[in-house]
């Protein structure tokens, strides 16, 4: 499948088959977020992987947009390490972050499984419920598994703005 193709099809999967994924799935996504560009390639993100009854339970806890979901991806970034610009120390790791779960999002599809990129969560139930340290910030978590049958993407999964309203040429 080329590029565009996997961007077209891509949708966000808010219903799973009660499957597990593999060890080998988990590693081949967590290659694609190892090798995602990050600022000044400082690689702040640190992904909790939570695929047992005990780590999933921790994500329900923190998020009613579980999907009950067989494995998450938690992703983070270490603000003492995440790249911070000059000119007004904007920190760039949530940035990275993005970046890091596009690559995983569109492998996960390009591999036949699903996921969704979940950024309602209560942050502080998160931290508590996976010990995060106070350097980790976290950014959003990936529900991921096998798609169900009835899974589709939502109605406005397709509506997008024209180039025009999104483009400013000068």
């Amino acid at each position: 499948m080329n590029f565009t193709t996997l961007t077209l099809e891509r949708y966000s999967v808010r219903n799973f088959k009660d499957e597990p994924v593999t060890e080998a799935q988990i590693e081949n996504i967590l290659e694609v977020a190892r090798n995602a560009p990050t600022a000044c390639n400082k690689q702040p993100q640190r992904i909790y992987v939570l695929f047992s009854k005990n780590g999933r339970d921790k994500i329900k806890r923190a998020t009613e947009c579980h999907f009950n979901a067989p494995v998450y991806f938690v992703v983070c970034y270490d603000k003492t390490e995440s790249w911070k610009r000059a000119f007004d120390n904007q920190d760039y790791g949530m940035v990275d972050c993005a970046i890091v779960m596009t690559q995983m999002m569109l492998k996960i599809h390009e591999m036949g499984l699903g996921s969704c990129f979940v950024a309602w969560f209560d942050p502080q139930t998160l931290r508590d419920e996976l010990e995060l340290p106070p350097e980790l910030v976290p950014v959003g978590i990936l529900p991921c598994g096998i798609p169900a049958d009835e899974s589709a993407p939502l109605n406005m999964h397709s509506d997008k703005k024209p180039l025009s309203d999104i483009t400013i040429f000068e």
